[in-house]
């Protein structure tokens, strides 16, 4: 059986959806921590310093497996979708 034509699939949904879950899990971290989780992970963006994320629950080390370029077009794509 000969296939003629090109499949396409995209892996950014799975992307988006990483995102989406580390995000929800740092914000929620420094949430419990007593942080403002949006002040945190804006600084953390800028700075790319990831002593601006709590180390409780690993979220330290979660936001560190995001590219931040990655992470930045994700939001803006979120922002600008809605």
């Amino acid at each position: 059986m000969e296939i003629d034509y090109t499949r396409k699939f995209s892996l950014n949904y799975d992307k988006d959806q990483e995102i989406k879950d580390i995000l929800t899990s740092v914000y929620n971290s420094l949430r419990e921590k007593g942080y403002n989780p949006i002040n945190q992970i804006v600084g953390y963006i800028l700075s790319e310093d990831p002593t601006y994320i709590t180390n409780h629950n690993n979220a330290r080390a979660l936001i560190r497996k995001l590219d931040r370029d990655e992470l930045l077009q994700a939001l803006v794509k979120k922002y600008l979708a809605d």
